[in-house]
């Protein structure tokens, strides 16, 4: 117990240490909150940018208040001074790459080396009058927090939160969706500002208690982290303050067990609680996408399963009948029945495996797609022996689009090269939707839904039926009820839409 009082309650007893605690939470808990939108909107480099280029505002508001009023150090000055770089660095930042071909990351890269350099120069060039030390500016000293830097923190951290509070939906919807929200009023270009506003405030508020690099760290990775747990905006900030805080204190309880620098000992250990959740987390972390391709069966072998199940007539077959056609990859292929059956593709009674509805839309999916590709392939002059095998590569890599636009340019065949009959569009949807009669099979009956080419004779609400389909010269027989029949050509029959009444096919 003597051991434990002397490692966590005694320094909770000393003021420097309550101080740092106080200082260090505020700036962490502010830092996550607006670092989960600097990650969102791909800003991270720009805080880093700021908290470098500030050396030149404190430099100069430092000189400024030497020579003018005699003042070595004056903390709101220096705060002045570090805004106003800040402001600078983004508005020289906006002015390169809205003037010149130049992108975001490379003038960021530029400006910010370019105004640090500027400040550097400045301290170097009037040593004798400003005594600022950069390696504390770089490094911070998160145990020697002063009050007037609590102070300026938490003015500007209630200041940053009450802002976002005011402005979460704007930010929002700004940071996932910005020509949505342009679309629908948002002033994104003022949303931007502000949010930018904000990121400078909190880095020029930090920098003098915490230093460049925790700030940058702190900005960041808590942010990061949360990223890594929450796909939700709002819970994303709550987890990235809850991860800046427990930095904060174990940081500085490691500082003190190893007597080192605060900073470096809160940055090693939110990077330590970065790297446990990217290894850890559930849904996103190393773990668990290992585990999750373990679990994974190969597409193509599910495919083979319900290609070779929808060519038996009873959409059923023994595990025997259908293992020998299946490309297995690594995996058994129980594992492969198991998760179908988990996905409701197919169910298993004993040795038998039947499609479900659903795996027999899929399959007929397959089939299409298969028998299109050896009628695409046989107009191409392959030869037929070969047919099978080349359509049977290419219905694993299958498009709808281009499947679309293959049945298209062929006329909207009926049947394969094989002579066997090829599944429609409307062999593997709702009854339901809406089709053009370039998809309908010989029988079907009809309700005209949409008529785009004039002059085919028909209109909405037309009830019809498809007597016959001719191939040479593509020809589709319609007849109207009360009507004789009529004949349309390739064009006419896709420009007609229609609700089915009754289907005649597969």
């Amino acid at each position: 117990m003597e051991w434990l009082d002397a490692v966590l309650l005694q320094p909770l007893t000393e003021t420097y240490f309550q101080k740092a605690l106080i200082g260090g939470s505020v700036v962490a808990i502010v830092c996550g909150v607006v670092g989960c939108l600097v990650i969102l909107r791909r800003m991270a480099f720009l805080g880093d940018a700021l908290s470098h280029a500030m050396i030149a505002g404190v430099g100069a508001g430092y000189l400024f208040m030497k020579l003018v009023f005699g003042v070595e150090a004056h903390a709101p000055a220096m705060l002045l001074g570090s805004l106003i770089a800040a402001v600078l660095t983004v508005g020289l930042i906006g002015l390169v790459t809205k003037s010149t071909r130049i992108k975001d990351d490379t003038a960021i890269g530029i400006m910010y080396v370019g105004i640090f350099a500027a400040g550097v120069v400045l301290i170097s060039v009037f040593r004798n009058a400003i005594h600022i030390d950069i390696v504390h500016f770089i490094m911070g000293d998160v145990l020697g927090v002063a009050d007037a830097d609590l102070w300026v923190a938490a003015f500007v951290a209630a200041f940053v939160l009450s802002v976002i509070f005011l402005f979460f939906r704007h930010l929002q919807i700004t940071s996932f969706d910005p020509v949505m929200a342009a679309s629908i009023g948002v002033p994104v270009l003022f949303i931007n500002y502000l949010l930018t506003t904000c990121v400078s405030l909190v880095v020029v508020s930090a920098v003098t208690m915490v230093g460049v690099i925790l700030v940058v760290g702190l900005l960041i990775t808590p942010a990061a982290t949360a990223y890594l747990l929450s796909d939700r905006l709002d819970r994303m900030m709550l987890l990235a303050a809850l991860f800046g805080v427990t930095s904060v204190v174990g940081g500085l309880y490691v500082s003190i067990w190893l007597d080192s620098a605060g900073g470096g000992a809160i940055m090693l250990f939110c990077t330590a609680q970065f790297l446990t959740v990217f290894f850890l987390a559930p849904r996103y972390g190393v773990l668990s996408n290992v585990l999750r391709r373990m679990r994974m069966v190969p597409q193509q072998a599910i495919e083979d399963v319900l290609g070779s199940l929808a060519r038996r007539d009873e959409l059923a077959a023994s595990r025997s009948e259908i293992e020998p056609h299946v490309s297995l990859s690594g995996v058994s292929f129980s594992k492969v029945v198991r998760t179908m059956e988990r996905d409701e593709l197919l169910t298993a009674k004993g040795r038998t495996l039947s499609l479900t509805l659903k795996g027999a839309q899929q399959a007929r999916g397959i089939l299409r797609a298969h028998r299109i590709w050896e009628t695409y392939l046989e107009s191409l002059g392959e030869a037929s022996d070969d047919l099978h095998n080349r359509a049977h590569e290419l219905e694993h890599v299958r498009d709808e689009e281009a499947i679309a636009y293959l049945d298209h340019i062929l006329g909207h065949p009926d049947t394969d090269p094989h002579g066997t009959e090829i599944p429609s569009v409307a062999d593997m949807a709702s009854r339901k939707a809406i089709y053009s009669i370039s998809e309908l099979r010989a029988g079907s009956a009809a309700t005209v839904e949409k008529v785009k080419t004039p002059g085919t004779g028909l209109s909405e609400g037309d009830k019809i039926q498809l007597i016959e389909k001719s191939n040479e010269p593509k020809a589709w027989v319609l007849k109207r009820e009360g009507e004789p029949e009529k004949t349309l050509d390739h064009e006419q029959v896709d420009s007609i839409f229609v609700r089915l009444d009754h289907y005649s096919g597969t």
